[in-house]
């Protein structure tokens, strides 16, 4: 039995702008020899043919493409949670959280059906923005398409309606206050996943390595993890 401890590893906020970033990443990982992980594509961007054809290579690959909100941006915040949500996780992120479940659920069948439309591969997972899957009945997400969704406790599996829990740790450390509580947060976790033998999920954002716990992410992703995707993890 392999005692290897097991990791996911998931790129966020694949736009067209931040294309580069995510190469960059990419790169960094093919040095470490990591094999090709998930990346979360955010739809309803300005894609470009070239990157279009860019993520067709990607996916061809090996890479997972999953489905990530539509615009990963709202205007104004919708109620005190949104507000303290968006203040203190997510920004101006968590578009879920500014719908009712009828607008979620017509969101996340646009994010899905985008995929093929561009004749990219049909994406199992999503993964809502800032993890808020807002306020959505649980058995309607079964009339979606998607196999399962990620959300901060863990990943749902559609098919059982089970939510698998699962250790999360994050990098996107921009300010000294979010590097404090995520190196608390993270460490934490990281014994949760050691300790448990459950699947560490490592979500990462292309900027990271830029940000203040860049040398963080990269010891941590030279550590000897087994590297496995969503579907195996559950």
């Amino acid at each position: 039995m392999n005692s290897q401890p097991r990791a996911v590893l998931s790129m966020h906020d694949v736009m067209p702008e931040t294309l580069s970033l995510v190469e960059d990443f990419l790169a960094l990982c093919s040095s470490y020899t990591i094999p090709p992980m998930t990346l979360l594509v955010v739809p309803g961007c300005n894609w470009r043919d070239d990157q279009l054809d860019r993520l067709r290579e990607l996916a061809g690959l090996g890479h997972e493409l999953a489905a990530h909100g539509w615009l990963h941006r709202v205007g104004t915040p919708r109620g005190l949670y949104h507000r303290l949500h968006s203040i203190l996780l997510s920004r101006n992120a968590a578009e879920h959280l500014a719908l009712d479940g009828k607008g979620i659920l017509a969101l996340m069948r646009r994010s899905h059906g985008w995929f093929a439309e561009h004749d990219l591969p049909a994406p199992s997972l999503y993964v809502p923005p800032a993890w808020a899957l807002g306020a959505v009945a649980r058995h309607s997400l079964t009339s979606l398409n998607f196999e399962r969704i990620e959300v901060l406790r863990g990943v749902l599996e559609l098919r059982t309606d089970y939510l698998h829990p699962l250790p999360l740790v994050g990098f996107e450390a921009d300010s000294a206050f979010r590097a404090g509580s995520l190196r608390l947060w993270n460490s934490s976790q990281i014994g949760m996943a050691r300790i448990s033998r459950r699947t560490l999920r490592i979500g990462v954002h292309p900027q990271d390595l830029n940000l203040r716990l860049g040398g963080s992410l990269r010891e941590l992703l030279q550590e000897r993890w087994r590297f496995i995707g969503y579907g195996d993890a559950l």
